[in-house]
């Protein structure tokens, strides 16, 4: 899946990221095993994690059982089943997530954004130096569809990810879409026979390239550095009353 030039930057990298790991997310609306235009696109950044010996962990959010709501386990709030506990606990492992969404009516799918919620009812749980739980983790997205929205798309998954705590590097997404309206998407076969549609766009498999490669050296950098230094943004430290030279609002 890899074209030449991602196989050599593969084979020239002198980075050790054998001790990474990552998650990636498939938010299509579509089951296993019907196929999945965006897990086509996401397979290019999970062969290139692979490559350099990132563990990789993939899940297909709408195979799961996952409530609604905005608590960690919505079984304490109600709902008969909840398969979400169990996905938070890869993402709690995971030094990257690499969301992946389908674009419907210009927006993410709504298995996207029942996703982002589950991820914001964390929110309030924080790590052994008191920060968010996200804090030291980095985030990027993937995207797909046959109508214009991939930045609006992009904007928006990657705001949520960093507001909850996620750090994101440049270049945090990419994507894929035909032309406006009905037509064939991101790794169809050509009507001629001749390839898929969309492996040969430069503009998508640059992006998808360096998104791969600054989730890796931003997770890296990351993990070297004990993660985000803890002082002036622990909540812990916060609620202790420890202002951070923040200015009194009695005295301004």
């Amino acid at each position: 899946m890899l074209d030449a030039t991602q196989e050599r930057l593969c084979e020239e990298n002198t980075t050790d990221f054998s001790d990474l790991k990552a998650l990636t997310i498939n938010c299509t609306l579509k089951p296993t095993p019907q196929g999945s235009h965006t897990d086509k696109l996401l397979g290019v950044v999970e062969t290139i994690l692979v490559r350099n010996n990132v563990a990789l962990e993939q899940v297909r959010l709408v195979d799961h059982e996952i409530a609604p709501g905005v608590y960690p386990d919505m079984t304490e709030h109600g709902a008969e089943k909840d398969d979400w506990p169990a996905i938070w606990e890869k993402v709690q492992e995971a030094d990257i997530l690499v969301v992946g969404t389908p674009i419907w009516l210009g927006e993410k799918s709504s298995v996207c954004q029942r996703l982002i919620e589950r991820l914001y009812g964390h929110s309030g749980q924080t790590n052994e130096a008191g920060q968010y739980v996200f804090y030291g983790k980095v985030g990027g997205c993937i995207i797909t569809g046959n109508e214009d929205g991939i930045k609006h798309v992009g904007m928006g998954v990657l705001y949520s990810l960093q507001h909850v705590g996620y750090t994101i590097p440049p270049q945090a997404d990419a994507g894929w879409i035909g032309e406006a309206g009905p037509g064939p998407s991101y790794g169809d076969a050509k009507a001629d026979g001749d390839g898929y549609v969309g492996f040969d766009n430069d503009f998508t498999r640059r992006n998808t390239t360096f998104m791969a490669w600054n989730l890796m050296h931003m997770a890296r950098m990351l993990k070297d550095a004990g993660g985000i230094p803890a002082w002036g943004n622990s909540v812990d430290l916060w609620n202790e009353g420890r202002c951070f030279d923040a200015p009194n609002p009695e005295y301004r």
